[in-house]
């Protein structure tokens, strides 16, 4: 049997030159946009305990975290396959502060599964999270924050979802259920199975009024329409009233901030990570209706961490979306031509002014472009000349 030395696991991906530019260029972008709005920069560990890691996150990130064994302590460890636990491990355990606090940070998950099939396992996460905030203004600070960064990143046009998984929670909380069982319906609502969802209410007896909102939760989707529908349908739960009212205020704030932004709705969409507490968002390309940004409220994430602060953040999957980057302007090349009578040391005291000016300077061998420039030994001195033919 002959070994394909040069093939890559399934879901992982070399990134060339050309793609590895316009992400680095993104992610510069994002990090300098991000400290315009006062959000600090932090660098995860990629190795962590795998009790501290997952902690709190439900089943679907164990799922997706690589597993390996410390052989200092014998202790399981885990490769983050999402940074939001450990922004909030820095928040409540590292920082410890009691203000407000912003971070950010830019870096690759591995993840054991992809989302998709047609997903990396390795994405790259640009993320914002906001702790302290407990008011809906942290949460329009948030999707402001990753609307203007999508729209630096080239996507003009921008698909926001908003829900709330406050609603699945509250019909949980009503049967009774244990939590297996409960795990089962959240599968079937993400799905929005409803004949298996109507099987699983006749199964364990749910009351007619009970199983027909659980019934419907997948159903309730789409523009702003369908928030009256659901206001009707839950006007004896105040604090779900109150949650369909944050949300159409949002969603009007947000429509009135950026006119190139389509607001929609889904009840359903819970995330698979377990960790969030209330008002969620995604943002999808139309062309595919691949998720390109997400995030929500987790409140109580940080209280493993000796801190159950109220936090809200998002992350933005980068490779998804590298087409849409402004590209940056190509530097002008210039290639050192050796000449034997040439002052060398003039030589490179004039490469080390082309690259301080950005120019890139090569020396010895390299392709040559139309375009490029030559710095050749003439006349006794060191002068550019532009290659115009190959």
């Amino acid at each position: 049997m002959t070994i394909e030395h040069w093939l890559l696991p399934d879901g992982v991906e070399d990134i060339l030159p050309e793609t590895a530019s316009k992400i680095e260029q993104g992610r510069r972008i994002l990090l300098d946009l991000f400290r315009s709005w006062g959000y600090e920069y932090i660098i995860p560990p990629k190795l962590e305990y795998l009790e501290s890691l997952l902690t709190g996150t439900g089943r679907d990130l164990d799922l997706k975290t690589f597993k390996v064994i410390d052989q200092l302590s014998g202790r399981m460890m885990g490769l983050p396959a999402d940074l939001t636990p450990q922004a909030a491990r820095i928040d409540a355990h590292s920082l410890g502060q009691d203000a407000v606090t912003r971070l950010c940070y830019a870096d690759f998950v591995l993840q054991s599964r992809p989302a998709h099939m047609l997903a990396s396992r390795s994405p790259l996460k640009v993320g914002a999270e906001l702790f302290g905030e407990p008011s809906l203004a942290g949460d329009v600070e948030i999707i402001s924050l990753m609307i203007e960064a999508l729209n630096q990143l080239g996507m003009q046009s921008v698909q926001l979802e908003l829900g709330d998984v406050r609603f699945f929670r509250a019909l949980m909380a009503e049967t009774a259920l244990p939590e297996p069982v409960q795990a089962q319906f959240f599968d079937l609502v993400q799905k929005k199975a409803h004949d298996e969802l109507a099987e699983m209410t006749q199964r364990h007896a749910l009351p007619e009024t009970l199983a027909e909102l659980i019934c419907e939760l997948p159903m309730m989707a789409g523009d702003s329409r369908i928030l009256d529908q659901v206001k009707d349908k839950f006007k004896d739960w105040p604090g779900l009233v109150v949650a369909i009212d944050d949300l159409a205020y949002l969603s009007e704030l947000i429509s009135a901030r950026n006119q190139n932004v389509q607001v929609s709705f889904d009840l359903s969409e819970l995330r698979g990570l377990h960790y969030h507490t209330g008002m969620v968002f995604s943002v999808f390309l139309r062309e595919s209706g691949q998720s390109v940004a997400r995030g929500g409220r987790y409140d109580n994430i940080g209280a493993v961490f000796g801190r159950a602060r109220p936090a809200t953040g998002f992350d933005i999957e980068l490779l998804m979306i590298s087409e849409t980057i402004p590209t940056v302007p190509d530097a002008r090349r210039v290639h050192v031509v050796a000449h034997a009578d040439g002052n060398l040391q003039e030589q490179w005291r004039m490469t080390e002014q082309l690259r301080a000016s950005g120019d890139i300077v090569l020396e010895g061998e390299a392709i040559k472009s139309p375009g490029d420039w030559d710095l050749v030994w003439l006349t006794d001195e060191w002068q550019l000349r532009e290659i115009t033919s190959e």
